[in-house]
């Protein structure tokens, strides 16, 4: 039985019965990121927010957007990109993706280098507890520091806390002009030596990917490269052309290629898993001198947030994965999507680390009953 709920009013109660009743819930909005973090055990009751899909305000002049949870990030993004606004989120998943997924998951891509993540643009939040209240975190202005903001625990907490039923954003104005560049690369040393200049320089990309040789041929390329991103004014790109021009060959894109290879890398992680259906995506996190290595160690195809950090590696066999995350237990690692059938049996997130206890505190506050995507915060809880 699945519920759909038009309003927070509905889904705080629709919670509140199933609770009082002690019936397991699986939450969310339209479902596309079901392969990710842990196996939900098969709920009594299914609630999707997909029928809460409204903007419920908008001033593009404070800059400001208030949405319903169940709103899809491209119907988001195309209302924004009409004032000349954005949420520069990239999330994979993205045409069917819904604001309260991407944010539950703390979804993000190529562009968080410079704008960060879900976390850095989140300024308010009203979410529905089991217990049927309807509470309201933030508000609706950039600069927000009145009391505990307890809508950020939900950021990335993959629906276990609560249900989100609308969130606050701080928008960001579309940069003038926008101009990407990709530049072939023979090893991953060679491309983060063009990170770490570009790092070291005055310059502020938007986006710096690695995109290995076995990802790349996937996209269309012969060779290895770091695409770069930059926006601005007419000035700011000119000048970054020119710096870029006196480290490296670097091939400049048109609009339309660039669309094109961004929206291949933004959804590397789709197109994979339709691809290999038993295929799993390792999250890899290390120091950004540490990424050459990992990226040396890794033989599968591999897109790295170069400029952060973040290394995402696919394994067309889960046994693949497992046995890299084992040899690698210097760099923290988690199965970040894999088949429903492997994730019994797969060390998820092998290490997380001592914060996890304090995690499960959290969640027995919300809900001691253990009733809420159970087993979906990658088996921990």
């Amino acid at each position: 039985m699945t519920e759909y709920p038009k309003a927070a009013e509905d889904l705080a109660s629709i919670l509140s019965r199933a609770a009082a009743k002690k019936k397991s819930i699986e939450l969310g909005g339209a479902f596309t990121k079901r392969a990710g973090a842990g196996p939900i055990a098969p709920p009594d009751v299914i609630v999707s927010t997909s029928r809460m899909n409204r903007i419920l305000a908008y001033e593009p002049r404070d800059l400001t957007i208030s949405v319903e949870a169940g709103l899809p990030y491209s119907d988001l993004s195309a209302a924004l990109a009409a004032n000349g606004q954005m949420l520069p989120f990239d999330p994979p998943f993205s045409e069917r993706a819904t604001i309260g997924g991407v944010v539950a998951s703390n979804s993000s891509g190529p562009r968080r280098r410079l704008y960060g993540t879900v976390r850095d643009l989140v300024i308010g939040m009203k979410y529905a507890t089991l217990e049927g209240k309807l509470v309201q975190s933030g508000g609706m202005v950039v600069k927000n520091v009145a009391g505990l903001d307890t809508g950020k625990l939900m950021i990335g907490s993959w629906g276990t806390l609560a249900a989100i039923a609308s969130v606050n954003f701080k928008v960001l104005p579309v940069p003038a002009v926008e101009r990407t560049f990709v530049v072939a690369v023979d090893s991953p040393a060679a491309a983060f030596e063009i990170r770490g200049q570009l790092l070291r320089s005055v310059l502020q990309p938007c986006s710096i990917d690695f995109v290995n040789l076995l990802a790349a041929g996937q996209l269309g390329y012969k060779k290895a490269f770091v695409a770069i991103e930059f926006g601005g004014n007419q000035a700011v790109i000119a000048r970054s052309e020119s710096e870029l021009a006196a480290w490296t060959e670097a091939v400049a894109q048109a609009p339309d290629e660039a669309r094109k290879l961004w929206q291949g890398i933004q959804n590397f992680t789709p197109r994979f898993l339709e691809k290999y259906s038993g295929g799993v995506v390792v999250r890899v996190s290390t120091t950004l001198t540490d990424m050459p290595a990992a990226i040396e160690s890794l033989d599968a195809p591999v897109v790295a947030r170069a400029g952060s950090g973040v290394i995402y590696a696919y394994f067309s066999r889960p046994e693949s994965g497992v046995k890299w995350m084992a040899a690698n237990p210097q760099w923290t690692s988690v199965v970040e999507y894999a088949p429903a059938a492997q994730k019994e049996k797969l060390p998820l997130w092998p290490s997380p680390g001592n914060d996890m206890e304090l995690m499960k505190r959290v969640k027995q506050m919300f809900d001691p009953e253990n009733l809420l995507n159970r087993g979906r915060y990658y088996r921990h809880f």
